[in-house]
């Protein structure tokens, strides 16, 4: 038997018609589409186009999770007011480290922060 890939949103506006929205219904709605011939065939991507979308969804995340902790650092230094100049990569740390200096108490509760900022960053750059 041949598979056929409905398009969804095309089988989802038909289907939100059903007055009992069940699993079940769902099911008979999609073979009586199949049946009679009144479906959008969908595309099947490849699984290697798949795996592309899915490392750059995973790259954006990582990303966002890198300008997250970095936001989170600054706004917590600003807290006790050590404004970290606007910077990336090696030289925002070194500011930050430098701020921190003759801080102990303060750098206890950064330098996690920044190791694993500095760890996303790595695990970014390999990917």
């Amino acid at each position: 038997m041949p598979a056929i890939c409905i398009e969804a949103r095309h089988a989802q506006k038909i289907l939100s018609e059903t007055l009992n929205k069940t699993d079940a219904d769902d099911a008979d709605g999609l073979a009586q589409l199949a049946e009679a011939g009144f479906y959008k065939a969908g595309r099947v991507k490849s699984f290697e186009a798949m795996l592309d979308r899915t490392l750059i969804g995973v790259r954006k995340q990582v990303a966002g999770m890198s300008i997250q902790l970095s936001n989170q650092i600054r706004g917590v230094m600003k807290t006790f007011g050590l404004i970290v100049p606007k910077s990336k990569g090696r030289v925002f740390e070194g500011h930050v480290k430098e701020l921190l200096t003759g801080n102990d108490s303060l750098a206890r509760i950064i330098l996690p922060l920044l190791g694993a900022w500095r760890d996303i960053r790595k695990h970014a750059a390999q990917s």
